[in-house]
């Protein structure tokens, strides 16, 4: 089972970026429950995808991501909300626990997986733990599920630095 303080120790540096406490223990809480409703021991086993052959932990990837958005952020003067920046690409990609499970000793996606990608399920589990729709918009709208609809700039951000990390690690392939 994951406590609060294992994501805490996982994403402490990052965690320290949103100002809202309350904001900052609901991200705490969709990482704890969503691990727990996907029945992993710890946050280490979860890979980053399943699109690319030994890509890493998922948690090292949304690291990468969220320091991204953080430096980019950084460096515009338009009025962004860096609270809802850094909540939505520490969840972007949380409903892969949900997405994903281990059988046989591989990582596959599971029967909850086939119904809902992770963009969607990350999305309705931080609706059900009470995060902003602002947050929610950049959960369900960084991969492709968001092409259809208008991304606020927050969303744009974390949908490219998604990509540019996943672009990046395949090309090493």
């Amino acid at each position: 089972m994951v406590e609060k303080s294992d994501v805490e120790k996982v994403f402490f540096k990052e965690l320290q970026w949103i100002k809202d406490e309350v904001l900052r223990n609901k991200v705490i809480n969709v990482w704890k429950e969503a691990a727990n409703r996907g029945n992993w021991k710890t946050l280490d086993d979860a890979p980053f995808t399943l699109l690319i052959k030994d890509s890493g932990k998922l948690i090292d990837h949304t690291k990468r991501v969220t320091n991204l958005v953080k430096v980019i952020c950084d460096q515009r003067t338009e009025d962004l909300n860096l609270d809802f920046l850094i909540a939505g690409a520490l969840l972007h990609d949380v409903g892969k626990l949900l997405e994903y499970e281990k059988k046989d000793g591989e990582f596959v996606i599971g029967n909850f997986g086939k119904k809902f990608r992770h963009p969607f399920s990350g999305a309705l589990l931080a609706k059900e733990i009470g995060l902003p729709d602002g947050v929610i918009l950049i959960i369900y709208s960084h991969s492709y599920e968001g092409d259809r609809i208008k991304r606020s700039p927050e969303a744009i951000i974390v949908n490219h630095c998604d990509f540019i990390d996943f672009e990046i690690k395949k090309s090493f392939q």
